[in-house]
C-alpha cells in the first residue's frame, strides 16, 4: 500500500517517515556508498526540509519497503544544487509542472525476486504508479529523476523507460548518476500496471488531521 506523506499529514505518519529515513540510510549510505548525511541511523538531507511529498510503500506488516521523494523544481532541488555537474554548465530545469523524483529505493533485504506482492519488481512498480498518479492529480506533466544505470535498466524493463536524458552521466559514490526525463501520463501508468499486474488502487486514502 502506498502512502503519500507531505506537510499536511506528516505528524499522522511520523513513524512511517522515520522507517523511510532508516531504509534510505541502509540503501544510500550502506549499500551504495553515497556521501550522505546520517543521524540516529537515518538518512536525511536539507531537501527533506522543503516540504516534499514522500511516496512510501508499506507492506502488510506495516514495514516500509520502498519510497521516493517528489520535490518541485521551481526552488532548490538536487539536480540544480547537488548534481549540477550532470548539466554540463546548462541552467537547471525549472517549471511548476516539472517535479524532481529522487531518493527512490526498495528494501532488497525484505523483498524477494519475481513479481509476487512482496517482490522488488512489485514494490518498484507500486511506488512508480503512486508517484505518477499523485503528480498527475497535482497538474504535473513531467518528472526528472537522478538515477544510476541499474535503475535505468529497471525502468526500461518495466514499461517505464525515460523519454530522454539531461546532460551527461557523472560518478557518484560507487555508481554513476544520470538525469532521466519521464512524462506523467496515463499511458505510462498503464504500461507499468500491465508489467506488474497491478490494477487496483495502490494509494491509501488520505486523511488530514488538524
Amino acid at each position: 500500500m502506498i502512502f503519500i506523506i507531505d506537510s499536511l499529514n506528516l505528524r499522522e505518519h511520523a513513524d512511517i517517515v522515520k522507517d523511510m529515513f532508516r531504509l534510505r540510510k541502509r540503501v544510500f549510505a550502506d549499500r551504495l556508498g553515497w556521501d550522505v548525511q546520517i543521524s540516529q541511523g537515518m538518512e536525511r538531507d536539507r531537501f527533506d526540509d522543503l516540504d516534499p511529498a514522500h511516496v512510501v510503500s508499506v507492506d502488510d506488516e506495516g514495514r516500509v519497503v520502498g519510497c521516493m521523494r517528489l520535490l518541485q523544481t521551481t526552488g532548490p532541488h538536487m539536480l540544480s544544487d547537488v548534481f549540477s555537474s550532470i548539466l554540463d554548465g546548462e541552467p537547471p530545469l525549472r517549471s511548476a509542472t516539472l517535479w524532481e523524483a529522487t531518493r527512490f529505493c526498495v528494501d532488497t533485504d525484505r523483498l524477494v525476486s519475481g513479481r509476487a506482492r512482496n517482490s522488488i519488481a512489485y514494490v518498484t512498480s507500486e511506488v512508480m504508479i503512486g508517484a505518477f498518479e499523485f503528480a498527475m492529480a497535482a497538474g504535473v506533466t513531467d518528472a526528472v529523476a537522478v538515477i544510476d544505470p541499474v535503475m535505468d535498466r529497471v525502468l526500461k524493463r518495466s514499461g517505464n523507460a525515460p523519454h530522454g536524458y539531461v546532460g551527461t552521466p557523472k560518478p557518484m559514490g560507487k555508481v554513476t548518476a544520470l538525469a532521466a526525463l519521464m512524462d506523467c501520463s496515463e499511458e505510462r501508468v498503464n504500461r507499468i500496471r500491465d508489467f506488474a499486474g497491478i490494477y487496483h488502487d495502490v494509494t491509501q486514502p488520505q486523511t488530514v488531521t488538524a
